[in-house]
């Protein structure tokens, strides 16, 4: 399929266009926006301005809060429960993540649990506020049940992912930010778009038997917990999705396993809802809260380069870092744009209809 070739620039002022255009302020517009396109940046198309008329749709049936009253509803020093007034989670998330950072100047550390929130983006846009605060961060959520635990037909969990930032002195930060399913539902929904098969190991069909087809979720299919069966290791990638679901939902009071909203707007809520919306969980500690920043930067570098100097396999070119194809997606991309598919484009065309804007050509 065809793609065309956009600014950051040019996608960031339409795209804070369309969240003006359904009732952001404009600092909300802003923050959102920069979350959304971190995702485009670091090559994690399918968590950018794809999604962009997924978030507009959920505000048309009024599952987005766009004025949300973002209030701390229970805290401690060093921990706090947020609640989102069922905001965008690309502006709760922020929010929370600042908390986490404050608490963590003041005590050392800073835990937040969020409640009554939505789809926050990518992981790794959080947890790397941290960073420039001589922090490491912490960042998951929970998410609409589209996996099943190892040897199940039915659909608990969400992708569930998780990231880890962690500041360095000359190298560059480690990020590890990853789903903890075999592949995120955004990778299939890229497939879908190029008409392709995935992997096997990524999904199942309804009766649990082992496909390819990417648009299985469709006829009542599942993605699978990272590991793919029990023999490749499922049954831990199941157990970290589980972690996630508790820090992110059972601490914070949001809704947990089954009962978790979905984004697409088209799929009903599920009836019964045991918490309030999607559930995150930020993370913030103070490296000298342990020892001494610049001791434990200099060893993050011997770390980092130790891991870049360990020999690769025939075939592989050299052994990767966290978060080094996603910073080399970024320097790519500011210097030469974005590149998206026709059918993004064409979706950010009908937006731009919608409301009256200037089409992204």
């Amino acid at each position: 399929m065809s793609e065309k070739i956009f600014s950051y620039h040019s996608l960031f002022d339409f795209t804070k266009s369309v969240f003006l255009k359904i009732g952001c302020t404009h600092a909300h517009s802003e923050t959102a926006t920069q979350t959304l396109l971190s995702a485009d940046l670091r090559g994690i198309d399918s968590h950018g301005v794809a999604r962009l008329s997924g978030y507009v749709r959920l505000w048309e049936v009024k599952r987005v809060n766009v004025n949300p009253q973002i209030k701390i509803i229970h805290e401690t020093p060093s921990t706090a429960v947020v609640d989102g007034d069922s905001g965008l989670g690309l502006v709760v998330a922020p929010f929370a993540m600042n908390i986490a950072i404050e608490k963590s100047k003041s005590v050392g550390t800073g835990w937040v649990s969020v409640q009554n929130s939505n789809h926050f983006g990518i992981a790794a846009h959080h947890a790397m506020m941290a960073l420039k605060h001589d922090m490491i961060g912490l960042s998951m959520t929970n998410a609409s049940p589209l996996v099943v635990p190892t040897f199940s037909i039915d659909k608990m969990l969400g992708t569930n992912p998780i990231c880890v930032a962690a500041p360095a002195e000359n190298e560059p930060a480690f990020v590890a930010d990853l789903a903890t399913t075999t592949a995120a539902n955004g990778k299939l929904e890229i497939l879908q778009r190029k008409n392709a098969d995935t992997p096997l190991g990524w999904v199942q069909d309804k009766d649990g038997n082992a496909t390819t087809d990417a648009n299985i979720l469709k006829k009542g299919g599942a993605l699978l917990p990272l590991g793919g069966d029990r023999e490749h290791g499922s049954h831990k990638g199941y157990a970290l999705g589980a972690i996630v679901d508790i820090f992110s939902a059972l601490l914070s009071g949001a809704n947990y396993a089954p009962w978790v909203p979905p984004f697409p707007a088209y799929v009903p809520i599920p009836a019964q809802q045991p918490g309030k919306g999607i559930g995150h969980f930020l993370g913030a500690m103070r490296i000298d809260a342990f020892r001494p920043a610049d001791e434990f930067k200099q060893h993050m570098d011997n770390w980092i380069k130790g891991f870049r100097n360990a020999k690769p396999i025939a075939g592989q070119e050299k052994v990767l870092v966290p978060g080094d194809p996603e910073r080399e997606f970024e320097v790519e991309r500011r210097k030469n744009g974005i590149p998206l598919l026709q059918q993004v484009v064409d979706d950010l065309n009908e937006l731009a209809a919608k409301f009256q804007l200037s089409p992204i050509e």
